[in-house]
């Protein structure tokens, strides 16, 4: 049976058409998105991203689920969920253009009533201080007048097939109690644990960059501590082993933090916390940390090749896995290009391996070309090997058939049998 709300998501990617899926069981949904190949490929029931199945897909469609690039399909809807990325600029400030384009366009097709609601991650107060303006700008009505704001933060998680959108416990909040109200049954429509109703739009848009920011910290202090055991000739991984027989032990690993959420989502709040007069010293430490192990990592590549008489100059290296985690075909913000250029400086010859990234996609994201199949790696023989992304696909690779002796095996995920690897980090 459906409900009389009738939804529009203004982003396709990750998030809403995971999201615009959902919904489409229990309301009339239209998803709309600028990409063209993108809305081609989900109306023939395929997400390259891995995040809803064929049949799932075909499912939402046949429920009268509507992918457009057409924006004017938009008018009849009468609540909007903003789902656009939230990215950081070269410098690592936090960029608006594409928050402010799709609160361009809601302000162009809202009517007298209807809901906004965001799951953009931004920074706390910026739905009611920089998206809700522009709304009224170019709508010409008022904030809780005319149209009513909420904010619920997506909590997706690329490749993670337990904590899919319908499984987790969702936060959701609005600019009025009564918005608010109508927001959380909303979800709570369409999700199995329910929802938590957070007291205002701020503590929201708070809740979700913290959830991130806590997770960059505890990263950097195992990245940290790994540097320091590896200077010490300890073992990090067996250390962590040992101190995770503690039952309060908390179980980070160190690691390259790419993706679309913990390496960019602290900038938000960083820049917010500037605005107030805070210099937020360990959220800033902790992302300097992260945002240099890729050179670290190549660092110590470089000096284990070295020590085993490996001519670093023209030296020839795989890397196995582009995307920013295992399983998933999401390179957004990977660090692993950030090993790729370090010992580019020092060898072109270079190949990264990738069952899961799109070749096309890589090339234009990062300019380089990847193989994508284990035939295409027959005949080739290296001096270097370093594994950044711990693919499944790459479980039962053999070694021997493509290194060179006194080839270098690097295990930046600590995955390996120990005698399959020279270091790890």
């Amino acid at each position: 049976m459906k409900h009389k709300h009738k939804i529009g998501i203004i982003g396709l990617g990750y998030v809403g058409f995971p999201l615009a899926c959902l919904f489409s069981g229990k309301f009339e949904v239209i998803g709309f998105d600028v990409n063209g190949s993108r809305v081609k490929e989900l109306c023939s029931c395929h997400d390259y991203t891995g995040e809803v199945e064929d049949e799932k897909i075909k499912e939402a469609l046949q429920n009268g689920m509507i992918c457009t690039t057409d924006k004017n399909m938009l008018k009849s809807c009468n609540v909007y969920i903003v789902t656009v990325p939230t990215p950081v600029d070269i410098h690592n400030t936090p960029d608006e253009t594409f928050l402010e384009k799709a609160s361009t366009l809601v302000g162009e097709l809202i009517d007298t009533g209807d809901i906004v609601i965001f799951e953009s991650t931004v920074y706390p107060g910026m739905t009611e201080e920089f998206c809700a303006p522009i709304i009224e700008k170019v709508s010409g009505m008022k904030l809780n007048c005319d149209f009513y704001l909420g904010y619920s933060p997506e909590r997706i998680n690329p490749g993670d097939k337990l904590h899919t959108v319908e499984n987790i416990k969702k936060i959701t909040s609005g600019s009025t109690p009564e918005a608010a109200r109508i927001i959380d049954d909303l979800y709570n429509a369409v999700l199995k644990n329910g929802t938590h109703l957070a007291p205002s739009i701020k503590v929201a848009e708070a809740a979700k960059i913290l959830e991130n920011s806590q997770r960059d910290v505890n990263i950097a202090f195992m990245n940290e501590t790994a540097m320091i055991f590896n200077a010490m000739g300890i073992d990090t991984c067996e250390v962590l082993e040992a101190a995770s027989t503690k039952w309060n032990f908390l179980p980070f690993k160190p690691g390259l933090v790419g993706g679309h959420c913990i390496s960019v989502d602290p900038y938000y709040l960083i820049q917010k916390a500037k605005f107030h007069g805070i210099m937020p010293r360990l959220m800033s430490e902790a992302r300097m940390i992260n945002d240099a192990m890729g050179d670290y990592i190549a660092g110590r590549v470089l000096r284990m090749a070295s020590l085993k008489g490996v001519r670093i100059k023209n030296a020839s290296v795989l890397i196995l896995g582009i995307t920013f985690k295992e399983n998933c075909p999401d390179i957004r913000n990977s660090k692993v290009i950030d090993v790729y250029k370090t010992l580019n400086e020092f060898t072109d010859n270079i190949d990264v391996y990738d069952t899961w990234a799109n070749p096309d996609e890589t090339k234009e994201e990062f300019g380089i070309s990847i193989l994508t199949r284990k035939e295409e790696l027959y005949g080739r023989r290296y001096d270097i090997v370093v594994q950044c992304v711990s693919h499944d696909s790459f479980n039962d690779m053999q070694f021997s058939d493509f290194c060179n002796e006194n080839c270098v095996v690097y295990d930046v995920k600590g995955v390996m049998a120990e005698d399959l690897a020279d270091d790890r980090l």
